[in-house]
């Protein structure tokens, strides 16, 4: 039997993904899977670029970096409308004057950072640090504004902050899609049969939290940074959605129209190969 590496984040939404399949609730075939490691998304943007893993979480700003290595599969993505990442600032800041500013970005390899970067495309540094400390650097100083992804944006008012723009819905207005934020990602080199099962074992376990949700709760609870459970749920509610159990037409679109506009602004290496597992 083939067991493979896996990596996703300890956020509700891919907790909530991946519960039965670490759980051995639902089938997968001849393939089995090593204890999970549960790591910050852009640590396993970098883990990626090194080929680390089999099976990974990837922001779709890193996949665009390395389809040469890894394929999209269809279930498990996050991508929806009304959940993309928030510019926020201490102060009603004027977009124009942003690019004079220091700006936090949760890693230079999430779709957050693509974003901001085709918002603005010039002038601003960026300052990259993992998320749970953007609104503390926010606050202490040590930068003017950040981008804001996961249970942040659920927070961030009550903390006191401004939303300056809605990047996810800046795209939609601009593209007229759903925001692409993250994916599953395997080894172009396990072959279309093994891609096929890993890929059929997390709807499997998509569709097992759907229609479980409550029995993923303590292992969603024991790895998130909020404990409140009305934001672990809405967090569930924002970013796992019909997309997470097949990209479909609509999704595979919005994805290639996002390596489209990355490759055009610069951010993304042109690349020819399929981007989805067949």
């Amino acid at each position: 039997m083939t067991k493979l590496s896996l990596g996703f984040s300890p956020c509700p939404n891919d907790t909530f993904i991946f519960y039965a399949l670490v759980h051995g609730l639902i089938e997968t075939g001849d393939l089995s899977y090593a204890t999970p490691l549960l790591e910050d998304v852009e640590l396993l943007n970098s883990w990626a670029m090194e080929k680390k893993l089999d099976v990974t979480k990837l922001s779709f700003h890193a996949m665009g970096h390395l389809l040469d290595e890894y394929c999209i599969l269809s279930s498990g993505s996050a991508l929806g409308r009304g959940c993309g990442p928030l510019l926020i600032a201490n102060t009603a800041l004027a977009v124009n004057k942003l690019k004079e500013k220091k700006i936090a970005v949760p890693g230079k390899l999430t779709t957050a950072a693509l974003l901001l970067k085709m918002f603005l495309p010039k002038g601003s540094q960026l300052v990259e640090m993992r998320f749970d400390r953007i609104m503390g650097a926010i606050k202490e100083g040590v930068v003017d504004a950040g981008v804001i992804i996961h249970e942040s944006r659920f927070t961030y008012e009550e903390q006191g902050f401004i939303c300056l723009q809605d990047l996810g819905q800046w795209w939609e207005d601009t593209t007229g899609m759903p925001i692409p934020l993250g994916c599953i990602a395997a080894r172009r080199s396990l072959g279309a049969e093994k891609l096929a099962q890993i890929d059929a074992a997390i709807r499997a376990s998509v569709d097992y939290a759907f229609v479980h949700p409550d029995n993923c709760l303590p292992y969603i609870a024991s790895h998130s940074q909020e404990t409140e459970v009305k934001v672990v749920q809405n967090h569930i509610e924002l970013y796992v959605n019909d997309f997470s159990k097949t990209l479909g037409r609509e999704g595979r679109n919005a994805v290639e129209i996002l390596f489209e506009r990355g490759r055009a602004s610069g951010a993304l290496p042109h690349s020819d190969l399929e981007i989805m597992a067949r």
